[in-house]
């Protein structure tokens, strides 16, 4: 799989820019602020639907114009199919899959699979619950539409609980209504629990062998599912907490509140590992991140590498680099440095500068 070629208009600072890729290594160079970033978004929104920046569909759209489109060709078992992305800015998106309007993301995940690396993911592991959540609830979605369902159904039936338990302050006589929603809490909770947990575990056992190699079998990376609470206790749990979520006003316990877990010979390295423990780990989990795709899809993801190379020391760039050697990569960075020139092949050299893009060829 690969994208073989992206025409923006009016997206971000660009005016009207097409891109034809090549399937290997695309890189996109130059100052900051002159767009490069912006490109890599765009393909990882036809992917996902969604920015990696958590942006709104209005702060995608050109700052003088109403409306932005994006244009996606890319090759899948040797045919080629189209994507298109209408942005508007006081309505929701449009989505068309090789024509035909779609009604529901859900019917585009895992129709263009793409992997986002930027130097923010490396604080995956430091960083607070939320994001690795994300993470997790991102990948499974791309590989398993049943779960996006029931997390989409989940987070709905949350944010319902939660308004009605503000109102039973006011009005008592509404609590009688909580068992109905708390069944259903309860069921696709359990759901999404189970799923994580066998993702989780697949997951682990590829970050361990990657980890391992990063460095050089020396450490032995330990990765767990942190349940806030188990699917054979959620029940009670739920039910044991009402008081307390009535008087708080939110739901305090279910999978909306668990967390990944990484550990070296038992220690925590959210909490006591060195920065450079912590970014291989990240490393290693983005890597396992394109294996699972690989096996699970059987197709080979676009990886998006955005300006993180230079976030990386010799080792890690090298052993990155090595192994993303058969699958499309867009990379953004601020120069073409010795590094790139010599260690890898560049199947396409982009300046990018002031939302203009000009192709330089295989060489600079």
């Amino acid at each position: 799989m690969y994208v073989e070629s992206i025409q923006l208009n009016n997206y971000r600072n660009y005016d009207s820019e097409k891109v034809t890729f090549s399937p290997g290594v695309n890189i996109f160079f130059g100052d900051n602020a002159q767009g490069k970033t912006n490109i890599l978004e765009a393909v990882y929104l036809t992917g996902t639907s969604r920015s990696h920046r958590g942006s709104k569909d209005k702060e995608l759209i050109r700052f003088d114009k109403e409306e932005a489109h994006i244009r996606l060709f890319f090759n899948k078992n040797q045919l080629s199919h189209r994507l298109d992305f209408h942005l508007k800015k006081k309505k929701s998106k449009g989505i068309a899959i090789d024509g035909v309007p779609i009604r529901k993301t859900s019917e585009l995940l895992g129709t263009l699979h793409v992997v986002f690396f930027s130097p923010e993911d490396l604080g995956l592991i430091k960083n607070g619950p939320s994001m690795r959540r994300k993470f997790l609830d991102m990948e499974m979605s791309q590989l398993d539409k049943s779960y996006l369902q029931y997390l989409s159904a989940y987070n709905h039936l949350l944010s319902e609980r939660n308004n009605l338990l503000k109102q039973i302050n006011f009005f008592p006589q509404l609590r009688e209504t909580l068992d109905g929603w708390d069944e259903q809490i309860i069921d696709t909770g359990c759901r999404i629990i189970e799923k994580r947990q066998k993702f989780v575990r697949h997951m682990a056992e590829m970050m361990r062998e990657i980890h391992s190699k990063l460095t050089g079998n020396r450490e032995q990376i330990q990765v767990s599912y942190e349940e806030n609470v188990s699917a054979e206790a959620f029940r009670d749990v739920l039910y044991g907490y009402r008081d307390k979520d009535i008087k708080m006003g939110t739901t305090s316990a279910g999978p909306h509140r668990d967390d990944l877990a990484f550990k070296i010979n038992d220690i925590d390295l959210r909490k006591f590992g060195s920065q450079g423990q912590q970014r291989t780990a990240a490393l290693a989990l983005k890597l396992s991140e394109i294996r699972l795709i690989e096996e699970v899809s059987g197709d080979k993801p676009v990886l998006l590498l955005d300006d993180v190379l230079s976030e990386l020391d010799a080792h890690r760039q090298n052993y990155l680099l090595e192994h993303i050697s058969d699958i499309q990569t867009m990379i953004s960075c601020t120069g073409l440095d010795d590094f790139v020139n010599t260690r890898m092949h560049l199947d396409k050299v982009f300046h990018v500068e002031k939302g203009k893009i000009k192709d330089l060829g295989n060489y600079v």
